[in-house]
């Protein structure tokens, strides 16, 4: 027997051993259509032994009838608990009350300050001034001898390239009718010099300390000169008074290129006010008093 007769032998008994198993999955509908028709929900709920009305208690309230809409506003509604103790971000808070009378931005107030000001004192350091005239406004007198206290926000002591020291002050509140006032002020004027970007400065020094660095030149050739006259007035030393001259005036030339470099190197003037110096205080922002 040849080898394909053998498959197709094998493919037929296969084909008849699967035969009666073909309709295995047929499913009988049969069973639940007379479910259906059978079905009686009260019967069921009888043969439980369930009283329905027996279960209502009728002194219940009724429940609220709520409509679709209302139940996305309910939705929707923040927790009143855990909103009712915050304030929102966006709200300022206001620092003072309707009735209160504001002291415009740009108000000056001329002061004099109550101890002395350097470029000793350090960053933090409390300083205070005090009105020696009465403040008139439209609504408002603030009365001599009123107190401002302000801070040193910066300062240095003179620097090289001749730079002088410097004080910067801040003023944040004013004593007034015994209630301390918060303020926003700066500095415009010093011992009654004018004042630029709140900072007062020491002396800057470079041009005077460039003179002073060429006194030695000047000096020297000075003395050189009457030397070279006095040598020249007489026939025997007329010869060497070319010398003296000669001199002088190298050393007066090297004194002059170099004294701009040597002032590089200095340092400028202090800062030294003393108590009871005339200052002038600029709001940069509205004040508000009682």
């Amino acid at each position: 027997m040849k080898l394909i007769e053998i498959k197709v032998l094998i493919i037929l008994i296969s084909a008849m051993l699967a035969a009666p198993f073909a309709h295995a999955f047929d499913l009988d509908e049969t069973v639940n259509d007379e479910i259906r028709r059978n079905y009686n929900a009260n019967k069921l709920v009888e043969d439980a032994g369930i009283n329905l009305e027996e279960g209502i208690d009728e002194n219940l309230p009724d429940l609220p009838n709520i409509t679709k809409k209302e139940q996305i506003q309910q939705k929707n509604q923040p927790d009143i608990k855990t909103t009712a103790n915050q304030v929102p971000s966006s709200i300022p808070i206001a620092n003072h009350s309707a009735g209160d009378i504001a002291i415009r931005k740009g108000t000056v107030f001329k002061v004099v300050n109550t101890g002395a000001i350097s470029d000793w004192q350090q960053k933090g350091t409390v300083v205070k001034f005090k009105s020696n005239t009465n403040i008139n406004g439209k609504k408002y007198t603030i009365p001599s001898g009123t107190i401002f206290t302000g801070e040193i926000v910066e300062s240095h002591q003179p620097q090289i390239t001749c730079n002088g020291g410097l004080v910067a002050i801040r003023i944040y509140s004013m004593l007034y009718k015994g209630q301390t006032v918060p303020l926003s002020a700066y500095v415009i004027r010093a011992n009654d010099r004018k004042v630029f970007f709140n900072d007062i400065k020491g002396d800057r020094t470079y041009l005077k300390t460039m003179w002073k660095k060429g006194n030695w030149g000047r000096s020297l050739f000075n003395k050189m000169w009457t030397l070279t006259v006095n040598l020249g007035s007489k026939n025997s030393t007329l010869v060497l008074s070319p010398f003296p001259i000669a001199y002088g005036t190298i050393c007066l030339g090297a004194n002059t290129l170099v004294s701009p470099i040597t002032a590089f190197f200095s340092k400028g003037g202090h800062v030294s006010i003393p108590a009871g110096s005339k200052f002038a205080l600029k709001l940069n922002e509205p004040a508000y008093i009682d």
